[in-house]
């Protein structure tokens, strides 16, 4: 290359650069707030942000480069949602990723203009955040935790593997969610003999005295939909129903993993990716109000085979086929 040629080149590019600095200039950096409802090192809340951030960045949204995410932790039980709902509304974040009911309840009473993507909530209608599915209506949208109806699905599969089964304990932190599953499961449970006993918990000590209590008659069980307060004990409860032999069916298969007799229920990695979609379809301008809340379209079923043979229990062979895992 002459050097005149050269020359010409360098000039053009030079007068390139800062019209390329002025854009990147002009580009607001835009702010993701998230308030979850597990302490910052628990591993399957690990899992689930590291899911939600990945699928952000398929859809071209890098944190620390065109978005910046600003995380606060409140697990149940700590009190601490209110407190950090205001801290990440003053941040004046443009969209915010909120986990459990109680986590989006305080966001609702910072802002109602901010918008919200939500997941692990079940019934967003009665909880006053939607007008409809169809047509959210405000500004809130997401996915739900899991169908009311799929009550009966647990109580089937607690009867399938352990028929004598006649008693079975409904544990949730919240009165709202046990009415929601409970009025969904009753049909059911009145189908095959199993009375429901919902008893609403709070902290480690309101979880033992419940499971303590209820398993001093026998033909007991335990059914746990999803709940941020019985997630963030599952040691504990698993620990309790294996002392008690309590044959239980479990919301999360986070209970199974840690020695829970099964689960049958959504994969929340996998919410925790498809909310990265909310999230960028707001920062594109779309209006929460117009987002259809979306239902879960698959459920999963793991099965712990150490934690059946201990308990004494045959898995039918129906319900092992069924199986999306086995862990031996």
């Amino acid at each position: 290359m002459i050097r005149r040629e050269f020359i010409t080149l360098l000039g053009g590019a030079a007068a390139a650069w800062p019209l390329a600095a002025r854009a990147q200039q002009t580009e607001r950096m835009r702010r993701i707030g998230v308030l979850v409802a597990y302490a910052e090192d628990d591993p399957e809340m690990k899992t689930r942000l590291a899911a939600f951030r990945q699928a952000l960045e398929k859809l071209g949204w890098s944190d620390g480069g065109n978005v910046r995410i600003d995380y606060r932790f409140a697990p149940a039980g700590t009190d601490r949602e209110q407190a950090f709902a205001k801290e990440l509304v003053s941040l004046q974040p443009d969209v915010v990723l909120a986990h459990s009911v109680l986590n989006v309840a305080a966001l609702q009473r910072e802002s109602s203009a901010i918008p919200i993507v939500f997941v692990g909530v079940g019934d967003p209608i009665r909880s006053g955040y939607v007008a409809s599915l169809a047509r959210p209506g405000r500004n809130l949208t997401g996915l739900l935790s899991i169908e009311a109806s799929i009550t009966g699905k647990w109580l089937s599969m607690l009867k399938e593997i352990a028929p004598p089964v006649a008693r079975v304990l409904l544990l949730a932190n919240s009165k709202n969610d046990l009415d929601y599953y409970l009025r969904a499961g009753e049909p059911l449970g009145s189908a095959l003999a199993i009375q429901i006993v919902p008893s609403p918990i709070g902290h480690a000590a309101d979880i033992e005295r419940a499971i303590e209590s209820f398993a001093r008659a026998p033909d007991a069980g335990l059914v746990l939909p999803p709940d941020v307060t019985t997630s963030i004990h599952r040691d504990l409860i698993v620990t309790l129903a294996a002392r008690h032999r309590l044959p239980a069916v479990y919301a999360l298969r986070v209970f199974v993993a840690a020695g829970g007799l099964m689960s049958y229920g959504v994969d929340y990695v996998e919410q925790f990716r498809q909310a990265a979609s909310y999230v960028d379809r707001i920062l594109r301008g779309a209006n929460p109000a117009d987002l259809p809340v979306q239902a879960p379209t698959k459920y999963e079923t793991v099965l712990n085979l150490k934690t059946a043979k201990a308990l004494g229990l045959t898995v039918p062979p129906g319900l092992l086929v069924a199986a999306d895992e086995v862990i031996e």
